[in-house]
């Protein structure tokens, strides 16, 4: 017997429960992002890749774990962009390579974001060449992370969104333009882990009536 499927937002593509578009913050942003995603994190209620693709005028995401090398080259090398990935430099064989000075001017770049859990990026690295052989951009001193309703292994771990907000603000130079939106993405973790607490509690008093 087939189960009814739940109802689903047309524009997040989530159960209506679970919809993302009240904190949609439009944003124009000028470097371009491109978000990879590990399959194991689409459908996440907990993801922020979805708001952030929603929120940013100028983004694109793909989900897959090994890209096709021909289609990867494609989307990183796509228009007059410089594509920079963002991800914290480390010894390796990424770092043997002689990479181009990243271009100053925000609109020749192009920000290549992995989203997955620390361990799923680290083999989206590693099973696409093609992007150890990008030039690094790190964060510089990030703030504490936001996103409490997800565990984190390390403490300057960010959510997807987070990361990219900030990455923006240090290419764009416009710290005002992210503000909103990483407000948006406070008010969606609050929500959520409200959420959560009261499904909890709901949970607690039926056990407590058995």
């Amino acid at each position: 017997m087939e189960h009814p499927r739940r109802p689903t937002c047309p524009q997040c593509v989530r159960p209506l429960r679970t919809c993302l578009c009240r904190w949609t913050t439009p944003v124009d942003n000028t470097v371009e992002v491109l978000i990879l995603q590990h399959p194991l994190e689409t459908g996440q209620a907990k993801g922020s890749a979805v708001l952030l693709l929603q929120s940013l005028a100028n983004s694109r995401l793909s989900t897959g774990e090994q890209f096709d090398a021909v289609a990867l080259d494609t989307l990183l090398h796509a228009g007059n962009r410089t594509s920079v990935l963002l991800y914290p430099e480390d010894p390796g064989p990424a770092q043997t390579v002689d990479h181009a000075p990243i271009p100053a001017e925000a609109e020749r770049l192009r920000l290549v974001v992995l989203d997955g859990t620390w361990r799923k990026s680290r083999k989206l690295l590693h099973l696409n060449p093609a992007l150890q052989r990008l030039p690094r951009f790190a964060l510089a001193e990030p703030p504490p992370s936001q996103y409490t309703i997800r565990k984190a292994h390390r403490p300057d771990q960010l959510s997807t969104l987070e990361a990219t907000c900030l990455a923006l603000v240090q290419l764009e130079q416009a710290p005002a333009r992210y503000a909103p939106l990483l407000s948006a993405f406070g008010a969606f973790v609050g929500h959520f882990a409200a959420t959560a607490e009261a499904a909890s509690a709901q949970i607690g008093e039926r056990v407590d009536q058995v």
